[in-house]
């Protein structure tokens, strides 16, 4: 009996032992991330410059010259949109006026306490679009700008959008389930995710030599905690949910870029080819690549673009 006691003492001892290990070495990580977090602070370098919209401050980008101006979305999560977006936008403004919106929580904007629903969203990009003063524009996004596109559209039709362009955009009809993300957010939260980052930087969409990547990196750093983009998650499932059956309008050019034979969702390309039929000008483009087509395919997202608003003047 006294053995058995002496073994279960043992194990509790080796417990005790791996836990306070755990806890010192989550408790370092978190501090050595708050540290680096106000280091880093101090070395982001600004571009763009900042709007006021609502209770905060919208960064955005403005590059380029040509009849057509174009605004671009991020996908949900993005870092740094404009870094993110660079190759491509570089491509395009060599003959395009482009513009780059990073949303609240998103690169150098502001966070907001504005929940995070499509009708807020929508409005904000209203709102900087009016500050803008375009008489016309064309909208391009990736991702989930696609659920924000179709419902910007419908909700102001007399806006004047030339045109719509999606780079493996979200549709309206895809599945959509809740995924709790309370893991992901332990490792963001405690610090452990910067680890996770420097051990895979590869995850980060930039090549180590890119002029771009310690900035993007710091970004990185900086909105993995952006209380925006966690708001905007927890909505997610309602967004799609209330978007269902919403359609672009028929008269509304729509180009869909999409990756070619999805493993995740089956009728990836049926979806797609859904929204734009009924359309007077339509059209999707499989490409070959990951869902950051913009980061691979950037040349031929520009060159199939250009051609296409080229025929909608």
């Amino acid at each position: 009996m006294k053995k058995k006691k002496s073994k279960l003492k043992k194990i509790g001892y080796v417990l005790l032992g791996i836990v306070g290990v755990l806890t010192v070495f989550i408790g370092g990580a978190f501090v050595y991330n708050q540290v680096s977090l106000k280091k880093e602070a101090k070395l982001i370098q600004p571009y763009g410059k900042k709007l006021s919209v609502f209770d905060g401050e919208i960064n955005i980008v403005d590059e380029g010259q040509g009849d057509q101006t174009i605004i671009l979305l991020p996908g949900y999560g993005t870092a740094s949109p404009y870094l993110d977006f660079k190759p491509l936008v570089k491509q395009l403004n060599q003959n395009n006026r482009v513009i780059t919106i990073e949303p609240f929580g998103y690169g150098l904007s502001s966070q907001t306490k504005r929940e995070r629903t499509t009708k807020n969203i929508i409005e904000e990009i209203h709102e900087v679009v009016s500050q803008l003063n375009l008489s016309s524009y064309v909208f391009m996004g990736h991702s989930i700008a696609g659920l924000y596109g179709v419902n910007y559209v419908n909700e102001y039709p007399d806006e004047p959008v030339k045109a719509f362009v999606g780079i493996d955009t979200s549709t309206p009809e895809q599945p959509m389930e809740k995924i709790n993300l309370s893991f992901f957010d332990f490792l963001k939260s405690s610090g452990l995710m910067r680890l996770v980052i420097t051990a895979a930087p590869d995850n980060l969409g930039k090549d180590k030599n890119d002029p771009d990547f310690e900035q993007l990196k710091m970004i990185t750093f900086k909105n993995l905690n952006s209380t925006s983009m966690k708001n905007e998650y927890s909505h997610l499932f309602t967004n799609f949910k209330e978007s269902k059956g919403l359609r672009f309008p028929s008269d509304l050019p729509v180009l869909l870029f999409i990756v070619s034979n999805d493993p995740s969702i089956t009728n990836w390309k049926e979806l797609h080819e859904d929204q734009i039929s009924g359309l007077k000008k339509g059209q999707v483009i499989e490409l070959n690549g990951d869902h950051y087509l913009h980061h691979t395919q950037y040349k031929v997202i520009s060159e199939d673009t250009d051609k296409f608003l080229n025929e909608i003047k």
